[in-house]
């Protein structure tokens, strides 16, 4: 029997390790392979295994079990979130560019909620759009930067820009929300 490939795409390795030791660190003893599957997957932003597979197979090909284990809320780091907090201002905007790495990418995913969905964009409206979420000077370090971490598309030659749809990691997202509740 010949096995299928099933692609497996992480945006933050670092959000991933930490979710996947936190489920790890729950489990009883050794998983099974299919709950290791089913961890990866979770890790990676994906309810279990089953819906990796149906997303690697759009056809619906296959019968689509059910989850093995109850998914693992996502661990959030409140150090994280308060020192990358620090980074914006009242409006969200970014004052200054973090030093950490992991600052860094948290602060590009705040950044990248704030760029349409769906839509492609010219360099300059996505210059422009950059130029008045930062204050630091910088937007082509901020726009080579989310293409780097791939949270946008670009062509070739730079000149049109699309936002790449992933789900937010749950500092991200713990970011926004805090910002809201303002």
């Amino acid at each position: 029997m010949s096995r299928k490939l099933i692609p497996l795409s992480v945006s933050d390795t670092s959000a991933f390790a930490k979710s996947l030791r936190t489920q790890l660190s729950l489990h009883q003893g050794l998983p099974s392979h299919l709950q290791f599957l089913n961890m990866l997957a979770r890790a990676a932003g994906h309810g279990n295994f089953q819906n990796l597979r149906a997303k690697a197979d759009p056809s619906g090909s296959e019968q689509i079990l059910p989850a093995s284990a109850p998914a693992a809320e996502p661990e959030i780091d409140r150090k994280l979130i308060d020192r990358v907090l620090r980074s914006f201002d009242g409006d969200l905007r970014l004052m200054r560019w973090p030093s950490r790495r992991m600052d860094q990418i948290t602060a590009l995913w705040v950044l990248w909620s704030q760029i349409p969905a769906a839509r492609e964009m010219p360099e300059k409206e996505v210059s422009a759009l950059l130029r008045d979420r930062h204050l630091f000077g910088d937007h082509a370090l901020l726009r080579r930067e989310l293409c780097d971490v791939g949270l946008v598309n670009r062509t070739r030659d730079g000149s049109v820009y699309k936002r790449i749809e992933r789900p937010m990691p749950a500092n991200a997202a713990a970011i926004l929300r805090q910002r809201a509740s303002r």
